[in-house]
């Protein structure tokens, strides 16, 4: 199999610099892929003199990192694609062909690679509790994970509405719906450093706001004005940017009317799986299998 890394960036072409050269170091058939989202910062003139073995899409302006890496997956020639952030490294130079391993069963429509944030502390996140077993989690951070190509473009990639913030818990949903599951990682850690230049009102206003339409479009009408309460209050607990969020729950609220018609729910197995693998411990595939019935985790082999 082939892998293909997806890097998004936007005006950070040192931390850039560092991410695409240490994707450049990964063993096995690796391509990698640079998708500029419109920097002003040089970072394209930087890719094409520094790494011409890279392939560089670049847009004029800005569209966000949800559509850029549903554009990335588009052209790449993987059949894995593996996604890191511009102000993330691979740790190690066997990480890629590690991960690509891990897809060893038909249910496995993606991993979620182990990552570590050195500038916060030393956990790392994301790690199997031992390599021997398939132990299936929630969901993947944009940072540090691997999915089908092929499954991706079934799904339709991430929802181009989500623009920014919370587009991979809505896609591992829907990819556990189809009867395919997230499995932890089991190589090296990705360092993901955090850039300094971060605009945390437009996280949290995207955060609050797609917490919200990931509801409205996801869970099943049994659970969704419970879930829709909680969500809600959780977002108003926070204090940091409150206007941001206060216009980020608003705004949620308001695309939900305008995703009126664009709900589909999931099943009440896969969400109450999905709810108990976000609180609780990772489960091992055999478990999953007997939760979800049988059948549903089968669909995904035919």
């Amino acid at each position: 199999m082939k892998a293909s890394i997806i890097i998004t960036t936007r005006n950070r072409k040192d931390e850039l610099r560092t991410a695409v050269a240490s994707a450049l170091r990964q063993t096995g058939d690796v391509e990698v892929i640079v998708v500029d989202d419109g920097s002003t910062d040089g970072s394209a003139e930087m890719v094409r003199a520094e790494f011409p073995q890279a392939l560089l899409e670049r847009s004029p302006t800005s569209l966000g990192c949800v559509q850029q890496r549903n554009r990335a997956a588009k052209v790449a020639s993987g059949d894995i694609l593996i996604s890191i952030d511009d102000d993330a490294e691979f740790s190690a130079p066997s990480i890629v062909e590690e991960t690509m391993a891990l897809f060893s069963q038909p249910q496995i429509g993606g991993v979620a690679i182990p990552y570590m944030e050195p500038r916060k502390n030393t956990l790392i996140r994301q790690l199997a509790p031992d390599v021997d077993g398939i132990w299936v989690t929630d969901s993947f951070i944009g940072t540090a994970h691997a999915v089908r190509r092929d499954l991706f473009l079934l799904l339709g990639g991430y929802r181009g509405d989500f623009i920014h913030q919370g587009e991979e818990q809505d896609f591992c949903m829907r990819l556990m719906d189809r009867g395919y599951v997230i499995r932890l990682g089991t190589s090296a850690p990705i360092f993901h450093f955090e850039s300094s230049n971060r605009d945390t009102r437009r996280m949290d206003f995207y955060g609050t706001r797609n917490n919200i339409l990931f509801v409205w479009l996801n869970v099943p009408r049994r659970y969704l004005l419970v879930h829709l309460v909680a969500t809600t209050l959780n977002g108003l607990r926070m204090t940091r940017n409150l206007f941001a969020r206060w216009r980020g729950m608003l705004m949620g609220y308001l695309d939900c009317l305008r995703h009126w018609r664009a709900r589909r729910p999931v099943s009440r197995e896969v969400y109450g799986l999905s709810r108990r693998l976000k609180k609780g411990p990772p489960l091992p595939i055999d478990a999953v299998a007997k939760i979800l019935g049988e059948g549903l985790l089968s669909r995904s082999a035919g």
